[in-house]
């Protein structure tokens, strides 16, 4: 099997990417409406973007179905990232790793985008009962068959596997030092934003010594780093927000001095919150692409534009002081 990777240079590095998950899928339901959809990632991919990130989970299945629906006759202009490894049922998320079930996944995953080849194939989360190398070894066949064009790793949840005086973050290396033994890891997937540095202290770096990829999730936290929220505002319940402990109007309302710093650098700049945050996390390193989520053709276009955007040694500085997110545990 040939071992190889695309690395942090397929990945459009030094640009913005497009998370696709809120337009069908953890939000208000009233606002996920399929032609609004349509237009943002038209409107994305008209701003640069390339880099489109998603997950058979998300629906499930139909956010992938509006992908190739989107992609129609624009294929070539995306960078698509899907996700396997999940399984969504009423009430619960269970993982399965188990290589038959991989192999249909993404069968069904290249049907539902309409496409005959995925640029980066991601494991959302290894399965506790299957060994990862073997969920692994089954994604690296699929390279092999020329239906996935690279493999990508998601972290491990920030507050999983946890141990006494462990890093946030030492789990997912853990794993991904497993799986880099069967096929090269091309992209780590992993939470990163102005609130939520905490993968600048290991994972960043064991991404930048291996020349490997990486997604900054959430780069916006969740929206809140848009400046647009209101402490108290209330979420639909279908909105994961409105089950999040960062969200309750107490956190909201002890988190706006972050929001509040952003406003500050956005203003000596003519730019908003949101393009200072993504622009931070742009400067974390040259394998870095923020992938915020959105479902306006507006919030999509401007996050595009962050790219252009230049921070200077002062405004860093005054970033790296901001407190970093309280949680309603804290």
């Amino acid at each position: 099997m040939e071992r190889r990777s695309l690395g942090a240079a397929a990945l459009a590095v030094g640009a913005v990417g497009l998370g696709c998950m809120p337009m069908s899928w953890a939000y208000g339901a009233s606002q996920q409406r399929g032609d609004g959809a349509l237009r943002t990632v038209h409107a994305a991919l008209d701003a640069g973007v390339q880099l489109l990130d998603t997950a058979d989970m998300y629906g499930p299945f139909t956010n992938e179905l509006l992908l190739g629906r989107a992609l129609k006759g624009r294929r070539s202009q995306a960078f698509v990232s899907t996700k396997c490894g999940l399984l969504v049922g009423d009430q619960h998320i269970v993982a399965d790793g188990r290589p038959g079930y991989v192999r249909r996944a993404c069968d069904a995953s290249l049907r539902r985008l309409q496409t005959d080849v995925i640029d980066l194939y991601q494991l959302h989360r290894a399965d506790p009962d299957v060994p990862v190398e073997e969920t692994w070894g089954a994604m690296a066949e699929l390279v092999a068959a020329g239906k996935v064009r690279a493999l990508g790793l998601c972290a491990v949840g920030a507050r999983a596997s946890r141990r006494p005086g462990a890093r946030m973050h030492d789990a997912t290396i853990r794993q991904l030092e497993r799986v880099q033994q069967v096929f090269p890891v091309s992209a780590v997937q992993a939470e990163l934003s102005v609130w939520s540095p905490q993968a600048l202290d290991s994972l960043l770096p064991w991404c930048a010594a291996r020349g490997v990829g990486f997604l900054a999730a959430m780069p916006l936290g969740n929206g809140y780093l848009t400046g647009t929220l209101t402490p108290g505002q209330g979420f639909e319940p279908e909105d994961l927000r409105a089950r999040h402990p960062r969200f309750t109007a107490e956190m909201m309302a002890a988190n706006q001095p972050v929001v509040v710093g952003l406003r500050r650098v956005a203003g000596r700049h003519g730019a908003t919150p949101a393009q200072v945050a993504l622009a931070w996390a742009l400067r974390q390193g040259p394998q870095v692409v923020p992938v915020p989520g959105t479902r306006r053709e507006r919030w999509a276009v401007e996050n595009a534009g962050a790219a252009g955007l230049t921070l200077t040694e002062r405004d860093l500085a005054e970033m790296d002081r901001l407190p970093p997110a309280r949680e309603s545990w804290d």
